[in-house]
C-alpha cells in the first residue's frame, strides 16, 4: 500500500496543483470580443462534477450492498445538483432566496426518488430510496459544493491550502499510527485508526496550516487575506484535521454497513473516489464559515 501511495500520490498532487493554477489563470479572463468572462471556480466546478459523479457511483454500490434499491440517475442528479447549488447562488442574493432555492432542489430530489420507486409497484423500500437520494444530495453534493462556494470568495490558492492541510492530517495520522500507534480509536468502526495517529495527524495539520498561511503571504494572493495570521492557520489546521477524521469515520460507517473496506478501486493504495474525498466533505462547510468575510 505504501509503495502505491508513494507512486500515485505525487501524480495526484501534480494534477491538483495544475487544476488550481489553471482555475486561477482563467478567472476573469474574457472570451474573444464578447463581454463574457470565465467565472471563478470554473475549472474546479468541472473537476468537482467528475469527482462527485465517481463518488456517487460508489455510493450506489454501497447502497446496493445494504439492500437499498435506488436509481443511478436519481442519485447522480441529486449529488450534482447539490454540488452546484452553492456555486450558482451569487454572493449578493437574499439569504431567504438561497434557502428557498436549496429547499426547492431538495424537494425535487425527494419527489424524483419516490416517483422512481413508484415504478416498482410496491411501497416497500420507499423511505430508504428517498433517504438515499437525500444522502446523495447533502453528503456528496452540498457538503462538497462548499469548496466551490469557498473558491468564489477566495483565491484558488486559499482553497488549495484548505485541501492540503486537511489531507496532511491523513499523512501524519498514517505514519504516526504506524510507528507508535497502540491505542485503538474506534475498534468496531475503523480498527486501523489509533489515538496516537489522531493526535499526530492534528499536530501535522496544525503545523501545515501555519506554514500555508506564511506561504500565502509570500505570494500575491496573501494581499487579499490580510487578517489571516499563522495562528489562525494553526488553529484552523487542527480543526480541519479533527473534522476531517470525523468525515473519514462517517464514510467508514457507510462502508462497514455494506460490508466493504474500500468504496472503489480507482487508484491502488488509495481506494475509490469517496475514500479520497471523505475527509474533505465535512471540512468544506467548516472552512467556508471560518474564512467567510461578510
Amino acid at each position: 500500500m505504501l509503495k502505491h501511495r508513494l507512486t500515485f500520490g505525487p501524480l495526484m498532487i501534480a494534477l491538483l496543483i495544475g487544476s488550481f493554477w489553471l482555475d486561477e489563470q482563467l478567472a476573469g479572463l474574457s472570451v474573444g470580443i464578447s463581454d463574457w468572462t470565465f467565472p471563478r471556480g470554473i475549472v474546479l466546478m468541472v473537476v468537482g462534477v467528475v469527482l462527485c459523479a465517481g463518488a456517487t457511483l460508489e455510493l450506489k454500490r454501497i447502497l446496493r450492498a445494504c439492500g437499498v434499491l435506488t436509481s443511478r440517475r436519481v442519485l447522480l442528479a441529486a449529488s450534482i445538483s447539490g454540488l452546484l447549488v452553492p456555486w450558482l447562488v451569487s454572493p449578493g442574493v437574499n439569504p431567504l432566496t438561497a434557502v428557498a432555492l436549496t429547499a426547492s432542489v431538495a424537494t425535487g430530489v425527494l419527489v424524483s426518488a419516490l416517483l422512481w420507486h413508484a415504478r416498482t409497484r410496491t411501497p416497500r423500500g420507499a423511505a430508504a430510496a428517498g433517504g438515499a437520494a437525500l444522502l446523495s444530495f447533502v453528503y456528496l453534493g452540498l457538503m462538497f459544493g462548499f469548496i466551490l462556494a469557498l473558491r468564489r470568495e477566495h483565491s484558488a490558492w486559499v482553497v488549495l491550502g484548505v485541501l492540503v492541510v486537511t489531507k496532511s492530517c491523513d499523512i501524519g495520522a498514517f505514519f504516526t499510527g504506524t510507528l507508535i500507534g497502540k491505542h485503538k480509536l474506534i475498534p468496531w468502526l475503523s480498527p486501523g485508526k489509533t489515538w496516537e495517529g489522531l493526535v499526530g495527524g492534528i499536530i501535522v495539520a496544525a503545523g501545515m496550516g501555519a506554514f500555508a498561511v506564511w506561504l500565502l503571504h509570500l505570494s500575491d494572493a496573501g494581499a487579499a487575506e490580510p487578517l489571516l495570521t499563522w495562528q489562525h492557520g494553526a488553529l484552523f489546521g487542527g480543526l480541519f484535521a479533527f473534522i476531517g477524521q470525523a468525515g473519514d469515520l462517517m464514510a467508514s460507517m457507510l462502508k462497514r454497513d455494506a460490508g466493504i473496506k474500500d468504496s472503489g478501486a480507482v487508484l491502488p493504495g488509495f481506494g475509490g473516489v469517496l475514500d479520497i474525498i471523505d475527509s474533505l466533505l465535512p471540512v468544506a462547510p467548516l472552512a467556508y464559515w471560518l474564512l467567510h468575510v461578510p
